[in-house]
């Protein structure tokens, strides 16, 4: 049965929607998301591996504290028996209210400053939040049987992993909840109120701020193409510029090797091709 399938009927079954219109967003890193149109309302569905189950309903936490403090993001729907997730054949499917206001163009530095800028006040705003789903940082580990895809890959994915490593070991690094996965598309910017917010928290978890800040930046196409991006999250964000400067390449690296480790257990060949494109072309 297609993804769609089984998401329209999950909904149907296990929230009791009935989808007029279901539109799949475009492709994210960590998760799957579909926009859904049902009688008058307008929801999210997110779709992740199961394996990030837990992390996914840390996110929908997070998001009801950014709600409690006045910062527009995604309101967690239940299940007709109470759940915030259910299992698919898929992974585990999370549905929230729609945020009104049209995703934000990564590629438009209006937008990418209203991005950093959102995303940094979400860093701030989750400062003390805790929930038992949320995961500590973890870097890759270059040990995995499926980094033996092709000869290059373990070997990228050691040196990002023993860099990221040094980085944290030797630099003070500001550390908190991460979204995970800061697409563009997950934030949104409603013309009539001027005010912006975000879909969804993603699969949060604790580490590196700049982590965040490096997977937005390759959403942006890179750090030639993020300037804006970047200025809107040291306007906002709790990273000081001097930490930010220092950690963003070493953790750009880690990023693209976890994309490639990714795209290696999926298999996905187009995504690994990106990924050693961007890693044999970085310094270093």
């Amino acid at each position: 049965m297609p993804e769609d399938d089984i998401v329209r009927t999950a909904l149907r079954e296990q929230w009791h929607l009935a989808p007029s219109e279901i539109t799949e967003l475009p492709r994210a890193v960590m998760s799957r998301g579909w926009e859904v149109t049902a009688g008058p309302d307008r929801y999210v569905a997110r779709l992740a591996e199961t394996a990030a189950r837990l992390p996914v309903e840390a996110g929908l936490a997070a998001a009801v504290h950014l709600r409690g403090v006045r910062i527009e993001a995604g309101e967690p729907v239940r299940t007709l028996s109470g759940a915030l997730t259910v299992e698919t054949p898929h992974g585990a499917l999370a549905v929230l209210r729609r945020v009104p206001g049209r995703h934000l163009d990564g590629a438009d530095p209006v937008d990418q400053q209203w991005w950093g800028e959102r995303l940094g006040a979400v860093h701030r705003a989750l400062e003390g939040f805790r929930h038992p789903g949320l995961k500590p940082w973890q870097p890759l580990d270059p040990e995995a049987a499926h980094l033996d895809a092709e000869p290059w890959l373990r070997g990228a994915v050691a040196a990002a992993v023993t860099a990221a490593t040094r980085l944290t070991v030797t630099d003070r690094l500001t550390y908190g909840v991460l979204h995970g996965d800061p697409a563009p598309e997950a934030f949104v910017l409603d013309a009539s109120t001027g005010r912006s917010g975000l879909l969804h928290c993603g699969a949060c978890g604790t580490g590196p701020l700049v982590y965040d800040v490096a997977a937005a930046v390759i959403y942006a196409g890179g750090p030639e193409r993020a300037a804006e991006l970047l200025d809107g999250y040291r306007a906002a964000g709790p990273v000081a510029a001097d930490e930010l400067e220092v950690a963003l390449p070493v953790l750009l690296r880690l990023r693209w090797a976890v994309l490639a480790e990714r795209s290696a257990r999926r298999p996905c060949p187009t995504g690994l091709a990106a990924a050693r494109e961007a890693l044999e072309s970085m310094p270093g």
